[in-house]
């Protein structure tokens, strides 16, 4: 890959004002289980050449996978440039970086019967809860490999090691549907999936109660996976692309105080062992913590090399992409800053409240304005500082500009989400929550 990618930037830099080449080789192993049971094995290796040029003031790109021809390739994004955007786009130069560490071997070389035994040691956390449970499961272990070269004498390579599990658990029963997920991701061996199952077992154990739950404005504690919800509208806004385009709601306010002081928030691809985590992005800019939200007020936004130079401000080294898409500004490893009050202090305060555990689906509503409007796949009541039971065909509706203004308490724990979100728990002292009881 790595000659080949120097080959091609060698020729493309010929023909171009400004070259770069972006290799990448990845393998799998992939496990899945449905209904408790083994499905499926499968073990897969992808590789390829992404190229972009700037030629005559326009950006260009294509891509080949597998051993396709570099002539075609070349001729591909010379065309492409003759019809792109026309941009002031620099590619970077030679940077140092941190050495963060995303590489594992005892990862990297996981064999498909530990994936295997992983999956079934995960079903028996979760029957353990509930011997009727059907759980399902997707479960890869990665070694992904990129390299990125340009004309201005930038190179990045990086090896990255990584696993996933995701979890789902449906109970059917007559009109009753009861769905509980969660996801586990890792760049750095270790066992922190049993921690998972655990919560997704007691999350079951809870969803054994029955509650109800009256329709009107009431506090609403959000778990780590519920808060996605408030997140999503978020990072839209934080986009640079958005920004750029004048479609976020955050655009020409950086500075000002938008949120509660509670809130503190930022990108920080730096930490280690997590898979959105590297030294440099896929544009060979080095990687750094953006500070997006400090104590409430608007600090920034994430830009790649194309956003930035658009908009006439610094790459914050947030690239990303795949092999047959340019690179686009992306988060890394979202981080909420936890509060100081321990979870437990949370619910005993909280006379009456609805506990947002999961949402059915995500991105409804009008997002890019801050609206949010869901159905919960998973809640409960809080009623005299205890958690009381399910409560069932349960919707919240809000805006995150707005609510965001008014935040009652952050809990001192943190949960790791959806791959690369690091959130407490959120409490809104009012929301507007709709039931059918």
């Amino acid at each position: 890959m790595s000659d080949n990618a120097v080959s091609v930037l060698e020729r493309l830099s010929q023909r171009a004002d400004q070259a770069e080449v972006f290799g990448i080789d990845s393998e799998s192993t992939a496990v899945s289980f449905e209904a408790s049971k083994l499905k499926s094995f499968d073990v897969s290796q992808t590789g390829g050449l992404a190229a972009r040029a700037m030629h005559e003031g326009r950006l260009g790109f294509a891509a080949a996978g597998g051993a396709g021809s570099e002539d075609q390739l070349i001729d591909n994004v010379i065309e492409s440039a003759r019809h792109g955007d026309a941009i002031d786009l620099r590619f970077p130069g030679t940077s140092p970086a941190g050495g963060v560490e995303v590489y594992d071997p005892r990862l990297a070389t996981l064999p498909a019967d530990r994936l295997i035994e992983i999956g079934q040691e995960v079903i028996e956390i979760i029957r353990s809860a509930d011997d009727q449970a059907l759980v399902s499961m997707d479960l890869e272990r990665q070694v992904r490999r990129t390299v990125v070269l340009n004309s201005s004498g930038a190179r990045a390579d990086e090896e990255k090691s990584t696993l996933s599990v995701s979890m789902r658990v449906e109970k059917v029963q007559s009109d009753d549907v009861l769905m509980v997920f969660r996801y586990f991701s890792t760049a750095r061996w270790n066992e922190d999936y049993r921690e998972v199952a655990e919560s997704l077992a007691e999350s079951l154990r809870r969803a054994r109660r029955q509650a109800t739950l009256r329709s009107g404005r009431m506090p609403v504690l959000f778990s780590p996976s519920g808060a996605v919800v408030l997140g999503l509208p978020l990072m839209m806004g934080l986009d640079g692309k958005d920004v750029y385009r004048g479609i976020s709601p955050l655009a020409g306010r950086v500075g000002e105080r938008l949120f509660d002081d509670k809130l503190t928030l930022s990108d920080d691809p730096t930490l280690p062992g997590r898979p959105g985590s590297g030294d440099y992005d896929d544009e060979a800019v080095p990687r750094r913590r953006s500070s997006l939200i400090e104590r409430g007020e608007l600090r920034g936004f994430l830009y790649d090399l194309k956003t930035a130079a658009q908009a006439g401000v610094e790459p914050t080294g947030s690239g990303e992409r795949g092999l047959f898409s340019p690179p686009s500004p992306s988060f890394s490893n979202l981080v909420l800053d936890p509060g100081t009050t321990p979870l437990k202090g949370i619910i005993a305060g909280l006379d009456e409240a609805l506990l947002v555990e999961s949402p059915l689906g995500l991105g409804q509503g009008n997002v890019i304005s801050g609206a949010f409007s869901n159905s919960l796949s998973l809640g409960f009541k809080i009623e005299r500082g205890e958690v009381v039971g399910r409560v069932k065909d349960v919707a919240i509706a809000g805006n995150v500009y707005e609510d965001l203004q008014h935040i009652a308490a952050l809990s001192q724990e943190t949960e790791w989400v959806y791959g690369g979100m690091s959130l407490p728990y959120v409490l809104l002292p009012s929301l507007n929550v709709v039931t059918k009881a």
